[in-house]
């Protein structure tokens, strides 16, 4: 009886000096947790996290400070251990979420965080810390445009699945958006010379976080991968571009990222904050009155501001894009010095490779229509033919050739065009520097809900994340979704390594280059194809509702 009472006493003395550095490989709990339990020294002091299935786990660690619209500096110093454990805040929305559609909210499962301006926080899952080991670092940018999102904000964002399978540290951050990250107020004084990309140079303050403090936490700061969806791929492809984060990163990835390459131009930001200002009645002399303009009240002034420039350009006859003015990257001369098509800008990310892709069907036609389940083929071609007109017959041939095995009516009217013409215009244009491109299109099709989601807009990511168990509502938990994330999460991981996605689950991927057009498709059964639908994205504009 007494052996066994010492040997018990022993092992718990033991674990958490072993959990410092290398977890267990087994433990009675699947959480370990306690005052020096996954305890890590950073530049500003020392954080303790928690290990969950021998994920040494961090939450909500500062890496920088920033006053309003002022340039982020490096986070307080502290003394002890600062515990590290949830997440941290997120970036205020200039549109609360106050209502949902029961539907869609149950396939996306959203986690709206909590907001507060001092928002600038990363969080951080590795095998192990302080041992020394230099394992990939794969830095998550999330989406929600510039304008909404948080690095919680979806249950497939979660790093610890990835981190396991692949020994890589994956990071994700959060960091200033909407107005309080690109409000231009530059015109008024050199105080704000900074505000038109402050977002963007949070960016850039977290990945100098990951290249000081990373080693600490297993990471190699020397392989640092960034990677993003939706607005965090258009986040990736602006970094791409940015001479401060140059050396900061290694390699790309680029998910349903962006709808152009081009920043906006000051002439146009420039009116948009003086439109704030007179919203909020401050003078040019007192802007820094609007240091103490409560958030909501900002936001409001910046919605009012925008519709007015929108409708002045119009009237002058130099309107915006269809989507109109959205808050983004602003070729500021400083921070962002060219646009991206500039030889000048691709020079500065000519030795990092690109992985970049979209989904087949994005933001489904069918789905906002109101007969999109009962769509009939007579339906679809009503409805093309008011998109396409005497073009009609030549899409709908088009989209036959390019999914010969779709055979849904609304299958007709869902394949996206926006998304993947963007992304192989950034191919083509990335594809002129030395670093190797691969292109992909996920169309794996989710049969959730009598398959009505298709493969929509952000449904790769759990599967890029192997997170297939913890996003059910949107994979359908099945054998075919955790074979697929098998083989496409290790993509991922590969190219984070050595910069090459290729691996004995899929056939041979090649470099895409614009003569070639070779673009790998993630379904249940992986096959390269040539400009598979380059017929199809030759008609017409993308459908838009």
């Amino acid at each position: 009886m007494k052996t066994s009472v010492l040997l018990l006493a022993a092992s718990v003395l033991v674990l958490p000096l072993r959990s410092v550095g290398q977890a267990p490989k087994s433990a009675a709990l699947p959480i370990m947790t306690g005052k020096d339990v996954a305890v890590v020294q950073t530049e500003s002091g020392k954080v303790r996290g928690y290990v969950h299935n021998g994920t040494f786990t961090f939450k909500g660690i500062p890496y920088a400070k920033a006053e309003r619209f002022m340039a982020p500096t490096k986070p307080d110093a502290w003394t002890g251990v600062r515990s590290s454990m949830s997440y941290g805040p997120v970036c205020p929305l200039m549109d609360p979420t106050t209502t949902v559609h029961d539907e869609s909210e149950f396939v996306f499962h959203h986690d709206w965080g909590y907001p507060n301006e001092d928002c600038l926080r990363l969080n951080v899952w590795s095998a192990g810390v302080n041992d020394s080991k230099k394992r990939p670092v794969m830095v998550w940018l999330h989406g929600g445009g510039h304008t909404a999102g948080s690095s919680q904000e979806l249950p497939s964002y979660d790093g610890e699945n990835i981190s396991k399978k692949g020994d890589v540290v994956l990071v994700s951050v959060n960091h200033r958006l909407n107005i309080l990250g690109f409000l231009d107020l530059s015109a008024y004084g050199e105080k704000y010379k900074a505000s038109p990309n402050t977002s963007i140079m949070d960016l850039v303050a977290a990945l100098q976080w990951v290249k000081a403090n990373i080693a600490n936490f297993g990471g190699d700061p020397n392989n640092v991968t960034i990677f993003g969806q939706s607005g965090g791929g258009g986040k990736v492809n602006t970094l791409l571009y940015t001479p401060s984060a140059k050396g900061l990163f290694h390699k790309a990835i680029i998910q349903s990222g962006g709808l152009g390459l081009s920043f906006h131009e000051q002439a146009v930001t420039k009116r948009v904050s003086a439109a704030v200002l007179d919203e909020l009645g401050i003078q040019p002399a007192q802007v820094d009155e609007i240091q103490k303009v409560p958030f909501e009240k900002l936001a409001a002034a910046g919605k009012k501001a925008v519709n007015k420039v929108q409708e002045q350009l119009k009237a002058e006859g130099k309107p915006l894009t269809v989507f109109g003015f959205m808050w983004g990257p602003t070729l500021d001369g400083g921070l962002l010095p060219y646009q991206p098509t500039d030889p000048a800008a691709q020079s500065i990310s000519s030795t990092v490779p690109l992985l970049i892709g979209s989904t087949k069907n994005e933001f489904m036609a069918s789905l906002r229509l109101p007969n999109g389940d009962t769509m009939t083929p007579e339906d679809a071609r009503s409805f093309l033919q008011k998109q396409y007109g005497d073009q009609t017959d030549s899409y709908l041939a088009a989209v036959k050739k390019a999914y010969p095995n779709d055979t849904r009516p609304s299958d007709l009217i869902d394949v996206d065009g926006m998304f993947r013409r963007s992304a192989i215009k950034m191919a083509d244009v990335k594809a002129t520097s030395p670093a190797p491109v691969y292109m992909y299109l996920f169309t794996w099709q989710s049969p959730v809900l009598d398959g009505r989601y298709k493969a929509l807009h952000c449904i790769e990511i759990p599967f890029a994340f192997n997170n297939i168990a913890r996003c059910e509502e949107m994979t359908g938990g099945g054998k075919a979704a955790y074979d697929l994330a098998d083989k496409m999460s290790q993509a991922w991981i590969n190219f984070a390594r050595n910069g090459n996605p290729n691996h004995k689950g899929l056939p041979t991927w090649q470099k895409y280059t614009p003569a070639n057009g070779a673009t790998m498709l993630f379904d249940n059964q992986c096959v390269e194809k040539y400009h598979h639908d380059k017929a199809l994205l030759a008609i017409g504009p993308p459908i838009m509702l």
